[in-house]
């Protein structure tokens, strides 16, 4: 009997100090809540903020997304003017009341009527790099710039003193300017004339033989000099103020972007889940990561683990610590013990590579250490009992 004390004494001696020497050999899936909080305490050389994510929050995270929408950052003007470029193919036609003067051996123009009026059809022109035409007795004319009308109106405003009354059309033959490009993963990229329509962003699409992927897995980026704005093709589609007028130059790329997050800890999946490019709430990103374990998660450790923008909140640690890119590492708190955080949670917008994150709840990370005294204490019990 006193064999047995002295062993029980020596067993509970050794997973003692186990214990009291830390639970790092216990096997776990990631830090523990007070861990993480930890590496957030102000003089951390990590640099790690700890934002708990509340209503406030989610608004400014929220505001930031949707600044950069095209109808802000493009413009939603409807009128088009289709200015002359260098490139581009003209044909200039002139009339004259009878009787002509200028132009008198052109041939009649048979749709005058009784004007006999005589038409003068010019070869076809091509805007030189100085961006003019030579008309005969206007001399040579700044064509680039311009639009058909203006340019008409000024040869008119040549020849008026020299010839009899003239009317001048000028006509676009070919046109090498008035396009914009539209590439990725569409079904043909091509290049899309425009014309007085004023063609918007689904047409220039369609255009092109629409994206060959899922609409809610496209991106959209309109490039026009040196701005460059991005929005899901669904948000576009859904929101008539966003298929914004295009402008000869524009560049229009469906990309292919498959957004995904990464779930860790106690939840249902441990795995990267792939979501829309229109983006998903944190409420949605635990639904599809298969919720918390009931068994062993700690619903006040939920987090997620993000490189933010510097400007994109009001940092709690000071000075702010970026990395190489000049982001800020952050992880985002959530305590879903608290009911108000599952309305918080439908508007905090989750972003592509984010890794959410559930830690362990304490009594998991005790019931496991017992797990380990009982599978090792057991056997020595029941071999000294059998011996015994």
């Amino acid at each position: 009997m006193l064999r047995l004390s002295r062993c029980f004494v020596c067993t509970a001696v050794a997973f003692g100090a186990i214990w009291l020497g830390g639970c790092s050999s216990i096997p776990t899936s990631g830090p523990s809540k007070s861990q993480i909080s930890s590496a957030g305490a102000e003089g951390n050389p990590t640099g790690i903020q700890i934002v708990d994510v509340t209503d406030e929050v989610a608004r400014k995270l929220f505001a930031e997304r949707s600044v950069g929408d095209f109808s802000a950052s493009l413009g939603n003007g409807t009128s088009f003017r289709q200015q002359l470029g260098v490139g581009d193919t003209i044909e200039v036609s002139i009339w004259e009341a009878p009787p002509a003067t200028l132009f008198g051996a052109a041939q009649i123009d048979s749709k005058a009527g009784a004007t006999n009026a005589r038409v003068t059809v010019l070869p076809d022109q091509t805007i030189d790099g100085d961006g003019k035409i030579n008309v005969p007795f206007a001399g040579e004319l700044k064509a680039v710039g311009r639009t058909p009308t203006q340019l008409q109106r000024e040869i008119a405003e040549h020849l008026k003193n020299i010839a009899h009354d003239p009317q001048v059309l000028v006509k676009l033959s070919r046109n090498e300017t008035s396009y914009v490009t539209v590439v990725g993963d569409v079904a043909s990229s091509n290049r899309v004339p425009l014309s007085a329509r004023g063609e918007r962003l689904l047409d220039a699409l369609a255009a092109a033989g629409g994206v060959k992927e899922p609409v809610d897995k496209i991106t959209i980026q309109v490039t026009r000099g040196d701005k460059v704005a991005s929005l899901p093709l669904q948000t576009v589609i859904r929101d008539p103020r966003q298929n914004v007028p295009l402008h000869a130059g524009d560049v229009v790329t469906a990309l292919f972007q498959p957004f995904s997050f990464t779930s860790l800890g106690a939840t249902g999946k441990n795995q990267e889940i792939n979501f829309e490019a229109q983006g998903i709430t944190l409420a949605q990103a635990l639904a599809r990561a298969g919720g918390l374990e009931d068994s062993r998660s700690d619903v006040q450790g939920v987090f997620i683990f993000r490189l933010e923008d510097e400007k994109a909140l009001p940092w709690p640690n000071k000075p702010v610590r970026t990395t190489a890119d000049g982001k800020v590492p952050v992880v985002y708190r959530v305590n879903l013990r608290d009911p108000n955080s599952f309305f918080v949670a439908q508007s905090f917008m989750m972003d592509n590579k984010d890794l959410l994150y559930v830690s362990n709840a304490p009594i998991a990370e005790l019931q496991k250490f017992l797990n380990v005294v009982f599978s090792v204490a057991y056997p020595v019990i029941t071999g000294v009992q059998t011996f015994k």
